[in-house]
C-alpha cells in the first residue's frame, strides 16, 4: 500500500471516529434529558413515603424510590421543593454539576473552525485540479507533464509525410547528444524552434521524435494551461516549468498551441495589462535569460503563427521557424504505410491510388481515413481491410455519410438528377475541369447529392482560367434546373454563394481583372485582441467599389452563358446521365465518360462489390425518371455544409482540402488546410 492509500484511509477512519463521537455525545444527553416520572407524579410519591433519597445536581434531580430502579427529571424551579421533601422524611443531598472534560471543550471549541478549514482547502484542492504539485496552494507551480526517456518511444521513423522538416530539426538532435560539435566551434543551436502548420500535420509527433532520438526529458503543456483565475499565476509557472528544465537538463519543453498565451500584444479591447500578457512577459524574460549552458530546448507549436507576438519570434527565442506542411502525393503514400501497419490490408489494397485520391488530406486525415476502412470491413464481418473499403471509407470523409433512410419524392430525386448532371457535364467539357470522379444522388451528410472531382496532381495555385471554369461548373446544376425541369429551387443558392465569392475574389484579391488591373481592393480584415485598430478604414472609393460589382457582373454573365451554351448543346448526354443517376444513383468516372462518349454506360459495383442491373432507356425523349437534389449546399433552402469551392483567400490559391462541392467535391475549392467540403 502506497502512502497515498494510507493517508486516504487514515483520514477516513478519522472522521468516522469524530462523527461517532459527536453522535455519543448528542445521544447521552438526549437520553438524560428525557423524564420518564412527571413531576408531580415525583412530589405525590414523596409525600406518600415511597422515595427514599432525592439527589440535585443543578437542574437533574436523579430519585432513588423506596422500590424500584432509580430515575432522572428535571427540576422546574420549585423554589419550596427542598422543605416539602423534607417534611415527607426524603433525605436530599446536593451535587456539583460536572463540568466537561478538556477533550470535549477543545472539541466543542474547535471543530467548527477546522471543519470550515478542511472544506476551504478540499475546494480549492478541487478548483486547481491537483496540478502540478497537486497542493492547495501549489497555485504557480507548472503544469507541464515530463515524459523521460524510457516512456518516450516516437522516433523519426513513426513521422512521415515531412521529410523537410525533420532534416531541419536533425541538428538540434545532433546538438543535444553531442554539443561540444558546435561549442568548440563557437556555434549556436537554436534556443527555440516553432513548428507551424496546418491542424493534423503532425506538430506534435515530430516534437516527441526529436526528444525521442536525442534520448533527453520532454516536458510537455498546452499554451491554455499557463494562466488561471488567478493573477500571476501564468508568469509563476513559466519559472516553475523553466526551473524544473533547467534541473533535468538536457531537455526539450514543448508547448503546445502557444498562441493561446503568446499572442500580439497591444490594446485591443481587453487592455493591455491583462494577465496573459504578463504570462507571455515572463516567458519572453526566461527564454532570453536562462543559463546558455543549460541544454534546455523550447519547441512550440501553432498553427496561426500571424497572431504571435513580434518579440517572441525574434533570434534568441524562437530562433528557427519549421514549416510542417500538408503532405504531398509520396507523404500521403508514406503516411497512409505508416498507419496500415496496424491493421490487417487486403492484397487488392493499393497505397498509391489511395494517396493519389486523397490530395489535401493530412496526416490526421489519413490515419481517419485508415480507421474508418477498418470500421467498414468489421461491419461486413471482414478478415481483412480491402481496397472497397478504403474506397467507402473516402467517401464518406470527403462526402459525408449517407442518408438512405431520407425519403425523396420522385420529382426531388428527378430535380437533383439534373441539377447534377449539370454540374457533371460542363465540368466534363471544361478543359481546365478537374476530373469528375464520381456523382450520387444518395443524400449525404446534409447535401441531397453530390459531385465530386479530384485532380490529378496536387495543386499550388490556380490560374485565372481555371477559376473562371469553377464558376461556370457552380452554375451548372441551376441552368440544368432551368432547361429540364422548368423550375428554380433553392438547392443552388450556395453555388450562387461561392461562384459570386470566387468572382469577386478574382477582381479585388488576385488582380485577374484587366479592367480594374493588379490592385487589391478588398479591406484586410484584422482580429479585435491582436493589438490591431478595432477600427476599419476603407481606401476605395464609392464609384471604385461600383467598377467592381460591375467587373464582377461581367464575369458572373460570362460564365453563367457559357454553362448553358453546354449544357443545350449536350443535352443528349444530360438526358442519359440524369436516367442512369435515378436508376443506379451514383456513377462512377468510367460510366460519366462513357456517357460523355456517346455510349450507353456499363453498370457500376455497388459498396459491396457486386454489378448492378444493366442501364435501360428511360422514359420518352430519354428523359430519366428521377433526379436528385442539388449537391451538398443545394439542400433545400439551406445551403449545404460544405466549404465554398471558391479559390484559397490567400495571396495565391492553394491546393488543399479536398472538399466537396454541390456540383463536386474538389480538394482545391476550399482553399484550406484541412479536408473541406464545397458543396
Amino acid at each position: 500500500m502506497d502512502n497515498k492509500s494510507f493517508a486516504r484511509i487514515a483520514v477516513w477512519i478519522l472522521v468516522a471516529v469524530v462523527l461517532f463521537t459527536v453522535f455519543r455525545q448528542f445521544e447521552t444527553n438526549s437520553t438524560q434529558s428525557l423524564d420518564t416520572t412527571s413531576y408531580t407524579q415525583f412530589m405525590d410519591d414523596a409525600k406518600a413515603g415511597k422515595i427514599r433519597r432525592v439527589d440535585i445536581q443543578g437542574r437533574r434531580i436523579i430519585v432513588t424510590p423506596q422500590q424500584g430502579a432509580e430515575y432522572t427529571l428535571t427540576s422546574p424551579g420549585d423554589l419550596w421543593m427542598v422543605d416539602d421533601l423534607r417534611k415527607s422524611g426524603v433525605q436530599v443531598y446536593g451535587k456539583a454539576e460536572e463540568e466537561p472534560s478538556f477533550l470535549t471543550t477543545i472539541f466543542v471549541s474547535w471543530f467548527p473552525m477546522l471543519l470550515l478549514i478542511g472544506v476551504w482547502i478540499f475546494f480549492m484542492r478541487r478548483m486547481q485540479g491537483g496540478a502540478g504539485g497537486g497542493g492547495a496552494f501549489s497555485f504557480g507551480k507548472s503544469k507541464a507533464r515530463m515524459i523521460t526517456e524510457q516512456e518516450n518511444h516516437v522516433r523519426f521513423r513513426d513521422v512521415a509525410g515531412c521529410d523537410e522538416a525533420k532534416e531541419d530539426v536533425q541538428e538540434i538532435v545532433d546538438f543535444l547528444k553531442d554539443p561540444e560539435k558546435y561549442q568548440r566551434l563557437g556555434g549556436r543551436i537554436p534556443r527555440g524552434v516553432l513548428l507551424v502548420g496546418s491542424p493534423g500535420t503532425g506538430k506534435t509527433l515530430l516534437a516527441k521524435a526529436i526528444a525521442g532520438e536525442a534520448g533527453v526529458p520532454f516536458f510537455t503543456i498546452s499554451g491554455s494551461d499557463f494562466v488561471e483565475m488567478f493573477v500571476g499565476v501564468g508568469a509563476a509557472r513559466v519559472r516553475d516549468m523553466f526551473e524544473t528544465a533547467k534541473k533535468n537538463a538536457p531537455c526539450i519543453i514543448f508547448i503546445d498551441e502557444i498562441d493561446a498565451v503568446g499572442r500580439q500584444r497591444g490594446a485591443g479591447l481587453g487592455g493591455g495589462n491583462d494577465e496573459r500578457e504578463q504570462t507571455l512577459n515572463q516567458m519572453l524574460v526566461e527564454m532570453d535569460g536562462f543559463d546558455t549552458g543549460a541544454n534546455v530546448i523550447v519547441i512550440a507549436a501553432t498553427n496561426r503563427p500571424d497572431v504571435l507576438d513580434p518579440a517572441l519570434l525574434r533570434p534568441g527565442r524562437f530562433d528557427r521557424q519549421v514549416v510542417v506542411p500538408m503532405p504531398d502525393i509520396r507523404g500521403r503514400e508514406q503516411i497512409l504505410n505508416v498507419h496500415m501497419k496496424k491493421i490487417p490490408v487486403g492484397k487488392d489494397v493499393d497505397v498509391a491510388v489511395i494517396a493519389r485520391g486523397t490530395p489535401g488530406f493530412s496526416g490526421a486525415d489519413l490515419g481517419n481515413l485508415v480507421n474508418e476502412a477498418a470500421l467498414f470491413a468489421a461491419r461486413r464481418n471482414g478478415l481483412v481491410v480491402s481496397m472497397q473499403d478504403f474506397e467507402n471509407a473516402k467517401d464518406k470523409i470527403m462526402m459525408g455519410a449517407e442518408r438512405r433512410a431520407m425519403v425523396m419524392t420522385e420529382d426531388e430525386k428527378k430535380n437533383t438528377a439534373y441539377h447534377e448532371s449539370g454540374h457533371a457535364v460542363v465540368a466534363r467539357l471544361l478543359p481546365e475541369s478537374d476530373p469528375v470522379h464520381k456523382v450520387t444522388i444518395v443524400p449525404r451528410g446534409r447535401a441531397l447529392g453530390l459531385t465530386m472531382q479530384l485532380p490529378e496532381q496536387d495543386r499550388y495555385a490556380y490560374n485565372r482560367q481555371y477559376l473562371l471554369t469553377r464558376i461556370a461548373i457552380l452554375f451548372g446544376g441551376r441552368i440544368a434546373e432551368e432547361i429540364f425541369m422548368h423550375q428554380m429551387t433553392t438547392g443552388a443558392s450556395n453555388d450562387f454563394e461561392r461562384a459570386t465569392q470566387l468572382a469577386r475574389d478574382m477582381v479585388t484579391r488576385y488582380g485577374m481583372s484587366e479592367r480594374m488591373g493588379p490592385m487589391v481592393y478588398a479591406e484586410n480584415e484584422g482580429e479585435v485582441f491582436l493589438g490591431r485598430s478595432v477600427t476599419k478604414t476603407t481606401h476605395v472609393s464609392e464609384r471604385t467599389m461600383q467598377a467592381v460589382d460591375e467587373e464582377v457582373r461581367r464575369i458572373i454573365d460570362e460564365q453563367y452563358a457559357v454553362a448553358r451554351r453546354l449544357i443545350e448543346e449536350n443535352r443528349d448526354k444530360m438526358e442519359v446521365m440524369a436516367q442512369a443517376l435515378l436508376q443506379w444513383e451514383t456513377i462512377n468516372k468510367e460510366q460519366i465518360d462513357e456517357i460523355m462518349e456517346g455510349k450507353l454506360p456499363t453498370p457500376p459495383k455497388d459498396s459491396s462489390g457486386v454489378e448492378l442491373p444493366p442501364f435501360k432507356t428511360g422514359s420518352k425523349d430519354g428523359e430519366p425518371a428521377a433526379a436528385e437534389k442539388p449537391e451538398a449546399a443545394q439542400t433545400t433552402e439551406a445551403p449545404e455544409a460544405e466549404a465554398a469551392p471558391e479559390a484559397p483567400k490567400a495571396e495565391a490559391p492553394q491546393a488543399d482540402a479536398p472538399g466537396k462541392t454541390d456540383e463536386s467535391v474538389k480538394p482545391q475549392d476550399a482553399g484550406k488546410d484541412d479536408p473541406g467540403k464545397a458543396g
